[in-house]
């Protein structure tokens, strides 16, 4: 064992019982961010248009911000970007985090100096908790690699602008850095397939034991590393690998397949981080959810997706979720987002300690005859019957198909695999569908739909479409489902 991996090991435990602090008096953890938040925020142009002062309550927040998404919130962005201070946040941010928008564009969401140390802070304890549940700190000592967007940054107004992966490259720890791939140089190609080939020549020959990255760019470079060296698997490539590092997506889908590529079981770390914070990571492995990230400088409201677009949705403080709701989550953070509606959705599988998952964004469900499937049951569906049925898939898509040329309308799927599709396989998909979402079976018993339908497509459309609309690789992700033929129609 090397003295990295001993000196790992101290440090787990201490992180333990830190985050075992916090995470054992929630509430008040909580009550002291909105505290935080409050005082740092009456004194920027945006607490004073909203009369937020350290007096006040929960119940004046509620009424004083309003939910916003991105578009409602860039008129305060854009003031920042033209050089103004002490808008949203003390000062200037450190950094604009630039994502995909949808009817924005480009989105830059603000980050403090607070913001990035939370970042780092919470990856670090994800792994250090791995540590101090399993004893594996051996990946310490070998070579790590974290797939992720370029670490090239521009610069507007004195603040840094780049890709979130990018942005945390900037931070990575001393004591990993020389154990830390790819090269700067490989990790600032632009285009992502020359770069995964980079990647591949770059550590084939090496002790990789920790892999980290999105499921789906994982999944690609792990192929290209079997079919450029002729080994079976990445076991026989990399026979230290002992941890894979991962967040963005539901990884329940993909884990058939990338336990096939790697040739055995590995132990993972699920995250969730986003560019406006880290909302959460897994603390425990054999305990369902992921644990919510209380010390990360976000105050956190809980809105019920079935009353989400209603003329005054309820708004709820942590100490009022329940378990087996579907939340939109809110996020007020001390990079200057208020009452910010990020689009995602979570359930609480725990409230001692509080543990989510995510269950799919407000904008992707299917709801053209009112069943309203989200992509926690298609997700749970493709898992579940494929791994009973054996058949390895590289990716999906669900869309309506509203008007077909003959008969009854029914939800189109779209799945990648080179593998043929087992018999039986479409009926116990539909049938599933139906166990997981009651208003979707009473439409297919009540003859409103047809059984589900499904296109098996070639390897590489998924990328290839990703590819067209200038979204292959980095934290780029394609969603499970749609209520819009947009996706579909191109994948046909």
């Amino acid at each position: 064992m090397g003295l990295k991996s001993i000196v790992a090991k101290w440090l787990a435990r201490r992180e333990k019982s830190s985050v075992l602090r916090w995470s054992g008096k929630p509430i008040e953890a909580q009550n002291e961010t909105f505290s935080f938040l409050k005082s740092a925020l009456a004194v920027t142009d945006f607490g004073r248009d909203h009369s937020i002062s350290n007096s006040t309550t929960y119940e004046q927040w509620k009424t004083q911000i309003p939910l916003r998404d991105y578009e409602a919130l860039f008129p305060y962005i854009d003031r920042i970007l033209e050089g103004e201070v002490n808008v949203l946040w003390k000062g200037k941010p450190t950094y604009f985090c630039k994502t995909s928008g949808t009817t924005s564009g480009a989105k830059y969401i603000p980050m403090s100096d607070h913001g990035i140390k939370a970042q780092i802070k919470a990856a670090r304890s994800a792994l250090l908790l791995y540590i101090a549940e399993t004893g594996n700190s051996s990946f310490i000592d070998g070579k790590m690699i974290f797939l992720q967007g370029s670490p090239k940054l521009e610069k507007k107004q004195g603040i840094n602008i780049g890709r979130l992966s990018g942005i945390v490259a900037h931070h990575v720890p001393g004591y990993l850095q020389k154990n830390r791939m790819p090269s700067w140089e490989t990790n600032s190609i632009e285009d992502w397939e020359k770069k995964v080939d980079a990647i591949v020549l770059e550590t084939m020959n090496e002790d990789m034991r920790l892999i980290s990255g999105i499921p789906p760019w994982v999944q690609m470079y792990f192929e290209r590393l079997i079919a450029k060296t002729g080994k079976k698997s990445i076991r026989e490539i990399f026979p230290y690998f002992s941890v894979f590092a991962h967040g963005g997506v539901n990884y329940e889908p993909y884990k058939s397949t990338m336990e096939k590529l790697v040739g055995d079981n590995v132990d993972s770390i699920e995250t969730y981080p986003a560019s406006e914070g880290f909302i959460a990571f897994q603390d425990l492995q054999k305990e369902p959810g992921l644990l919510l990230n209380l010390d990360a400088g976000i105050f956190y409201e809980f809105v019920p997706v079935d009353a989400f677009h209603s003329e005054n949705p309820p708004r709820f403080k942590l100490d009022e979720v329940v378990e087996g709701v579907n939340y939109a989550i809110i996020l007020n953070t001390s990079s200057g987002l208020w009452g910010y509606v990020i689009g995602d959705t979570v359930n609480f599988v725990s409230t001692a300690p509080y543990r989510i998952t995510v269950t799919g964004r407000l904008k992707h469900f299917i709801s053209a005859f009112g069943e309203h499937v989200i992509a926690e049951e298609v997700e749970t569906a493709m898992s579940e019957v494929a791994a009973r049925m054996h058949f390895n898939f590289t990716e999906f898509h669900v869309a309506p198909q509203v008007n077909p040329s003959e008969g009854l309308p029914y939800h189109e799927w779209f799945v990648e695999s080179s593998a043929a599709i087992p018999e039986g396989f479409i009926d116990a998909l539909d049938q599933k569908m139906q166990s997981l979402n009651p208003y979707y079976k009473d439409l297919i018993q009540g003859k409103v739909l047809s059984p589900l339908k499904l296109n098996q497509l070639r390897e590489g459309s998924f990328n290839a479409y990703m590819s067209s609309q200038g979204k292959l690789g980095g934290q780029n992700k394609l969603p499970r489902l749609s209520n819009d033929r947009n996706i579909a129609d191109k994948l046909s």
